[in-house]
């Protein structure tokens, strides 16, 4: 099992900068794939980034990339998510999630925090 909590939303104008936060507990942090996806009501969970166990493969949904930057500190078992350059369409809930793929579909993710609320101002 893997536990996962997500920290660092928030409510800020378009341009400015957040950090997400996705604390592991339970099972061994560095086997696991993490990834990060965001929902908006009444739409499917997209895809935003996704960091391999060794950290040393990333990659992003083109709507982020450049913008975003994923990373990962296996001493404190936790992903984080920078987000800089923040727009409105950024809007979304947030979630960590955790599995054994590097994979863009959230199907493939076994392990999921509660969300987070990212609300960016235009």
């Amino acid at each position: 099992q893997v536990q996962l909590v997500e920290s660092g939303g928030g409510l800020v104008q378009a341009g400015a900068s957040l950090r997400l936060s996705c604390a592991a507990s339970g099972r061994s942090f560095s086997a696991t794939v993490m990834g990060w996806f965001r929902q908006v009501r009444g739409k499917e969970r997209e895809f935003v980034s996704f960091i391999s166990g060794s950290g040393g493969t990333t990659d992003y949904a083109d709507s982020v990339k450049g913008r975003f930057t994923i990373s990962r500190d296996s001493a404190k078992n936790t992903v984080y998510l920078q987000m800089n350059s923040l727009k409105s369409e950024d809007t979304a809930v947030y979630y960590c999630a955790a599995g054994w793929l590097r994979d863009y579909d959230p199907r493939r993710y076994t392990y999921w925090g509660q969300g987070t609320q990212v609300t960016v101002s235009s």
